[in-house]
Formats: C-alpha cells, sequence, structure tokens
C-alpha cells in the first residue's frame, strides 16, 4: 500500500494491488438491478473500496442478507466471497450460526429498515446482545422499496407518501436501540458522504463484535421528497457531522497535523486506530450515556446527526463466551464432535 502523502507534499499515488495481492475489481460482483440513483449502490461502491483498503481476502469472507432492496445489494459487492440470503428478518440467526461454525470468517451482513426494524427487530436485538462478530449494515430508506413504498418501522412520523398516505406512529432509531442492547460499536452515515461511509466501514470490519452501522439510504423511487429526513435533499442539507473519521491499520506510519485536544484517538483489537477530529459538536464515543443523550436529543429536535456515535471493545463476543476452540467447528473431525455410540449410551442410561 502506497504510503499517505505527508502535508504540504506531493499526493500519494494510489494502490492498484493490495497486501492480499488483489486488485479493486477483484472485489467487485454483478452488475446492479436496482434503481438508478439508489443509495444502496454508493453503499456497495464503498464496501468495495473498503474491503481493498483493507485487503481482505474474499474467500474469507460472508456476506449475509435478509429480505427487501438493501438485502439484493450483496450480489454487487465481493463475488468471490460466500454468500447467502435468507428469510425477511432471520438474517442475524443465521449470521450467528455461521460464526460459531466457522470462527475464521469476516461476516457482513446487508439488511434494511424494514428487515431489521420490523419483522427482524427482535432478532435483531439479541443477535446484538450477544455479540456476534460481524459487520451489520443497515440500508435505512424508511420504505418497504421492493413492494411498492409501504412505510416502515423508521419512517418519519407525518410522513406523506403518494400511494401509503400519512405515517402516525413514532419512528424507532436503530442506533439507539442498538445502544440499549449493548452493542459496542454504533454508528450513522448517509449514503452521500462517501468519505464518511468508507472510513466507518473500515473501521467496522476492525472491530471485535457487533458493529452496527446505519446508513440512511435515499429511495429515488418511493422516499425521496425534501421534507423526508431520509431524502438525499435533507441530507445534504441537514447532515451534521460530528468528527471527521480516519483509520489507520496497524501497519501503516501515520503522520498527522494536530492541535491539542481536537483529536482524539481509538485503539482496536490487535493496533488498528480510529482518529476523530471534532468539528462543531463536543462528542465523546466511549460515553454510553452521551451517545444516548445525543440520539434523544437529535431525534426530539429532527437532527440528522452523522459519525460514530459510541464505541467499546470491553465486551467479549459470543465466540470467547463460549469458549471455542482455535479450529473452526466446521473443520473438526467427526470424532471431536460426536459422540461415540459407547458414551451415548452412557448418557442415555442416566435417564433410565
Amino acid at each position: 500500500m502506497a504510503a499517505a502523502a505527508k502535508p504540504g507534499g506531493a499526493p500519494a499515488p494510489k494502490m492498484t494491488t493490495n497486501r492480499a495481492g488483489l486488485t479493486k475489481p477483484d472485489y467487485r460482483g454483478l452488475p446492479s438491478t436496482l434503481c438508478a440513483g439508489c443509495g444502496h449502490d454508493s453503499i456497495a461502491s464503498q464496501i468495495i473500496q473498503s474491503a481493498f483498503e483493507m485487503s481482505l481476502k474474499p474467500h474469507q469472507v460472508i456476506k449475509l442478507s435478509g429480505i427487501g432492496c438493501s438485502s439484493k445489494s450483496p450480489a454487487y459487492f465481493l463475488s468471490r466471497s460466500h454468500g447467502i440470503n435468507v428469510v425477511h428478518g432471520r438474517m442475524p440467526s443465521v449470521a450467528t450460526g455461521a460464526m460459531l461454525a466457522n470462527r475464521t470468517m469476516k461476516a457482513i451482513g446487508v439488511s434494511g429498515d424494514g428487515d431489521t426494524g420490523s419483522i427482524g427487530i427482535g432478532q435483531y436485538k439479541h443477535f446484538v446482545r450477544r455479540n456476534v462478530p460481524m459487520v451489520y449494515i443497515i440500508e435505512n430508506n424508511g420504505v418497504y422499496g421492493l413492494t411498492k413504498g409501504q412505510f416502515s418501522a423508521t419512517a418519519d412520523l407525518g410522513q406523506k407518501l403518494k400511494y401509503a398516505g400519512t405515517n402516525e406512529l413514532m419512528p424507532i432509531d436503530l442506533c439507539l436501540e442498538a445502544l440499549v442492547a449493548e452493542c459496542g460499536f454504533v454508528a450513522r452515515s448517509f449514503a452521500g458522504d462517501a468519505k464518511q461511509v468508507r472510513e466507518l466501514l473500515k473501521a467496522a470490519m476492525a472491530f471485535n463484535g457487533t458493529a452496527v452501522l446505519d446508513i440512511i439510504s435515499p429511495c429515488v423511487t418511493f422516499n425521496n421528497n425534501p421534507d423526508s429526513t431520509k431524502s438525499y435533499t435533507y441530507g445534504k442539507e441537514h447532515e451534521e457531522v460530528l468528527q471527521d473519521i480516519s483509520f489507520v491499520q496497524a501497519y501503516e506510519e501515520v503522520e498527522i497535523e494536530q492541535e491539542p485536544g481536537t483529536v482524539q484517538e481509538v485503539k482496536l483489537h490487535d493496533g488498528p486506530r480510529i482518529l476523530l477530529k471534532k468539528l462543531d459538536r463536543s462528542h465523546d464515543p466511549t460515553d454510553k450515556l452521551a451517545a444516548m443523550r445525543l440520539l434523544a436529543e437529535a431525534r426530539e429536535k429532527q437532527e440528522f446527526i452523522t459519525g460514530l456515535i459510541y464505541i467499546n471493545e470491553s465486551r467479549p463476543t459470543l465466540v470467547d463466551l463460549e469458549g471455542l476452540p482455535d479450529t473452526p467447528l466446521a473443520a473438526l473431525q467427526d470424532d471431536k464432535i460426536r459422540s461415540t455410540p459407547e458414551q451415548f449410551a452412557s448418557v442415555m442410561a442416566e435417564f433410565q
């Protein structure tokens, strides 16, 4: 990887081959079948860029999704990886089983506000509280785009849509739900902010645990009205960015210009770092109560807050809690995971 340019120096040459020996085209998928201008395609392109910069090995990645426009998007990135598209709202259960069976895989889950916030809300909450190691991306547009634009659980109160009428219910804040469930990495971004999405994705990929990234991803067909908080217009005009975020991998040499107190460094498992340059609003992402207060205030004022909301690496993952061996369960021989007939008979005898 090319080193970053020093302040005042010439731009560093772009990396053409990463540490895995792959080029950026190696991380692409099939051509998108989504509507032209869909925010989901912007997110897919940043997943491709992030995976390339992180030198992920595609054959060690598993992509998971449920049902919906968002859940189609894993087909559009990392074609060389493993993937499964599961029943509506049930992706977290399958992801849990996959990570328990093979702890060496890097899991990237893509869901939507309907898939996660409506039918899958129970799955989502339990997945987060178990701290299953996975990047959990929510492509949030406030509607069921695949079934012609009904309101989802994250739709704005009072939102009017041509075919759905007026939404009379309060929206669910999926970042706040993650915080209540003790999630250790909670962030919100906007599909129109490519740099922020990319840096947050790289940080999430390096995080050891469940990393929830709620990305407002406008539906250009059913929910792109200027008064919708999930439209391109609203996002561009009202986005309030908490930090200028930079992710630094452990093997990179870092040189930054810094005034005292302006940059907060968060060290991740095995060496990577997140550099957070505070902007107009001061926020400590390691303070859970401050994170909850921030989201509550933003909800009350209908502010569009983006950035790293909360991070905490102290929680053990489900893989750690279950005491799984270093060798993945999927790779163990039968005699290591199954009882012999004699052992089975002995156990059954105890119930007679």
